[in-house]
């Protein structure tokens, strides 16, 4: 295919090429009717540039409604000239030769991107992508798997190509992409198990625990920063009713304020609802990854004291033996040294060394099963501890912000009330 594309000189898209495209994709009669009366690009939603060698991509300005565009199979070096395409929801640019992932600021509906097969060293420049729901990026140069660790900003993500790149050589490639993009369903064409994920969460706890932290704390400073600035612009507000030239202006707008106030409240509150759902779900997920925690722990101690029953059995088994052949010796004046006047006396016959041993070997057991039953008794006790303050910390974290959204609303209504007011007696 390099070599066709050598020989053929480089295109950049201009109207002569987007004019036949159209008409290409058209049912034969359709396009026939296309090229003898024109073409209105603002009604085109869907253009296939495929295999045109196009190097540069240029004039799309005039699909202002297009959602789906094809440019894969080119000589493409660069992301550009896409910015009036603010409705486009599926863009496939695999098979070029783009190094830099740039120019999609404005597509923000975006929801399917590919960029297969290109020479991309550094996954960057998508933060407005909010919607982006299915990633190929694929056979490019994306080396470190710290790169993964930006995709945790898209939601809504939940399949992702990554095959072919040199990050995909470490051995805990899957586990660390898993950990990091915890909502993903499908990676590199295959669907993320369960055991894989709990295995990948276990593994990466304390990397992925941090970062949620950090993220949580970003939103609540975001929400602070955005609260201040409501403020400022509602205390402006008031300032222009008290100097408002009529009394009928003022009370204009103060109708005005009254029902931006409401509106306000509606959107703190449903804000403030998302944030709650989304705490539940990571609630869920801290009790899930509590349970693999305290589960591989609990099995793990059951193993550990199943060997200490075995060395236990061993051990009596032994001095079992030992007892017997001593009591023989004993019978036969045969030992070759005295022994303690408390262990003669357990050197009677036969019944009175075996029990005394058996009953030894029972109380071991005992401590054994006993010191096991603590164990797990103290770690679901645990286990059940920290997933039900994780919840009560998440209720009393809701009814204060609720409390405080009220506070503030009331604080909000008070002085605009008052300023009202203010403005009748002056």
């Amino acid at each position: 295919m390099s070599q066709l594309y050598n020989s053929i000189e480089p295109n950049v898209i201009d109207d002569e090429m987007v004019q036949k495209a159209v008409e290409e994709q058209c049912p034969e009669d359709v396009g026939k009717l296309a090229k003898r009366e024109g073409v209105n690009f603002k009604d085109v939603t869907e253009l296939q540039l495929s295999f045109r060698n196009i190097l540069q991509i240029d004039n799309l300005w005039q699909f202002e409604n297009l959602t789906k565009l094809q440019l894969d199979n080119n000589i493409i070096e660069k992301i550009e000239a896409l910015e009036s395409l603010v409705h486009l929801e599926w863009l496939d640019l695999s098979f070029n030769n783009i190094e830099v992932i740039e120019g999609l600021d404005t597509l923000v509906k975006l929801q399917d991107l590919s960029l297969y097969n290109n020479r991309i060293s550094k996954i960057e420049h998508m933060d407005t992508l909010q919607e982006l729901q299915i990633f190929s990026i694929g056979k490019n140069n994306l080396t470190t798997l710290e790169d993964v660790i930006y995709l945790r900003r898209f939601k809504n993500l939940r399949t992702l190509n990554l095959a072919g790149n040199p990050l995909c050589d470490d051995e805990q490639y899957t586990l660390f992409v898993v950990a990091h993009l915890p909502d993903l369903v499908y990676l590199d064409f295959k669907l993320v198990s369960d055991t894989t994920r709990e295995v990948a969460v276990l593994k990466y706890q304390d990397l992925t625990e941090p970062l949620e932290c950090e993220e949580a704390r970003a939103l609540a400073q975001l929400e602070e920063k955005q609260a201040k600035q409501k403020e400022l612009e509602y205390h402006k507000r008031l300032d222009e009713i008290h100097n408002a030239r009529s009394y009928d202006i003022a009370e204009s707008k103060r109708a005005k304020y009254k029902e931006d106030i409401l509106q306000l409240s509606e959107a703190l509150m449903t804000l403030e609802m998302l944030i709650a759902d989304q705490l539940e779900e990571l609630i869920k997920d801290f009790k899930r990854n509590i349970a693999v925690i305290a589960s591989t722990f609990i099995e793990n101690v059951k193993g550990m004291m199943t060997q200490c029953r075995d060395l236990e059995n061993g051990y009596h088994e032994k001095l079992l033996e030992i007892s017997i052949t001593t009591l023989e010796k004993s019978v036969k004046n045969e030992l070759d040294e005295d022994l303690p006047a408390d262990v003669r006396m357990l050197l009677v016959d036969k019944n009175t060394i075996v029990n005394a041993v058996g009953v030894s070997h029972g109380i071991r057991l005992l401590k054994i099963d006993k010191r096991e039953s603590d164990i797990l008794s103290n770690t679901y006790r645990w286990q059940a501890s920290v997933t039900e303050k994780a919840l009560q910390n998440e209720i009393d974290r809701n009814r204060d912000r609720v409390k405080e959204i009220v506070q503030y609303i009331d604080n909000l209504q008070e002085e605009l009330d008052n300023t009202e007011i203010l403005e009748q007696t002056e």
